[in-house]
């Protein structure tokens, strides 16, 4: 069996529960190590992460500190565990401490570098862009394959600048489904007014906050906003004061993924598939979780043009595209809408083959199976050749 160690930046990141799931459903055990934003260390699927320290959203200097003092005890961190076949390290302060962690477990374990975001201080053209760039493509030359979710990504990043010399895997942002879903379940939201857009996720968008708000106070009552995730608190003055101030804003707390999306989206007519965060750059780039896990279950995905997902939609003949990002641009695309109209969008959606929106257990196996290869080739121990 695969021996992944999982390095990550932050233990309680949704998505790095997401890959520990496809990880052990293809075959995989999972050590998972990594930084924590609470007090309180939680165990992960099962898993007990073993703690390299705490750190704090949207605190860089904090972070950097906090990377340097966890390298200097990695090893001891590390002492208790068998050496892995792969080391799998999510986002490039943990590309860091794989160098490290290969280096005390004496071993040429292979390093797998899981980029799924473009972080924006990487991207800058000052000294400290260059300077992290200059790191990443220092660290890479160790990087045997990497993992990235948006083909985007590749082109305007990692190709542009030459950061990463190693073979690409693509692994897009699915939903898991590792069971057939059966067909019965919660009902789609019937076609009529209000219409409910739901953004969910990561909510992080000021400007999406504050445009959605607009429009939805402009319609009177027509359209409802549904907010359901995690707000970054350090983007928003007062996220909660905001969303209780407006008449047809809600928001109704955490899920679990996969576990809740189909009841979520049963509630929402729309996906919320716009990012304007880091805009012209990684929220132009991204392919979203939301875009996925909104389409796998009927909902008609919103997307801004001139992004990897407005393109995506136009090359799937489904969804709207904004023109721009205007509360008049939204409104010309939804004021119109009727059931008539809205059934025909749905049913678009529908009729996509569901392998466009799911990671189902084979493809958990194909992705442990590449990592399988990996190992093999580097001669890493107990690799299991492919």
């Amino acid at each position: 069996m695969l021996h992944v160690l999982y390095l990550v930046h932050d233990v309680s990141d949704p998505a790095v529960r997401r890959r520990i799931i496809m990880l052990k459903a293809g075959g995989a055990r999972v050590t998972l190590a990594g930084f924590r934003r609470t007090q309180e260390l939680e165990d992960v699927e099962g898993l007990t992460p073993i703690d390299l320290g705490m750190t704090r959203d949207g605190r860089f200097a904090q972070r950097l500190g906090a990377v340097a003092m966890a390298a200097t005890r990695i090893a001891a961190s590390l002492k208790s565990i068998a050496v892995p076949d792969v080391i799998l390290a999510r986002n490039l302060e943990m590309l860091a401490l794989a160098q490290r962690a290969r280096s005390a477990f004496s071993s040429s374990v292979p390093i797998i570098y899981e980029c799924l975001d473009i972080h924006r201080l990487v991207l800058r053209e000052d000294f400290l862009g260059r300077g992290l760039r200059g790191a990443e493509r220092l660290l890479g030359r160790n990087v045997s394959l990497l993992l990235t979710s948006s083909p985007a990504f590749v082109s305007h990043y990692f190709e542009r600048f030459s950061q990463i010399d190693a073979p690409i895997e693509l692994v897009e942002n699915k939903l898991l489904e590792l069971e057939p879903r059966p067909d019965s379940g919660p009902a789609p939201a019937s076609p009529r007014e209000p219409w409910k857009i739901g953004w969910f996720g990561a909510l992080r968008c000021r400007k999406s906050l504050e445009l959605l708000a607009d429009f939805t106070r402009g319609t009177d009552g027509r359209f409802e906003l549904v907010m359901r995730g995690r707000p970054a608190l350090s983007e928003f003055p007062d996220f909660h004061g905001f969303v209780e101030s407006e008449p047809h804003l809600a928001f109704k707390g955490a899920y679990r993924n996969p576990e809740d999306m189909a009841d979520i989206y049963s509630q929402v007519h729309f996906s919320w598939a716009i990012d304007f965060f880091e805009e012209g750059q990684n929220s132009t780039w991204l392919l979203p979780n939301r875009l996925y896990e909104g389409c796998r279950f009927g909902t008609v995905p919103i997307a801004m043009a001139g992004t990897e997902t407005a393109s995506f939609l136009e090359r799937h003949k489904i969804g709207l595209v904004l023109a721009e990002p205007s509360v008049v641009a939204l409104t010309e695309a939804l004021s119109d809408m009727t059931m008539e109209r809205y059934e025909a969008l749905h049913h678009a959606v529908l009729a996509r083959d569901p392998a466009t929106w799911i990671c189902d257990r084979s493809d958990c196996r194909a992705l442990v199976v590449r990592l399988e290869r990996v190992a093999a080739e580097n001669g890493a121990p107990g690799a299991i050749a492919a």
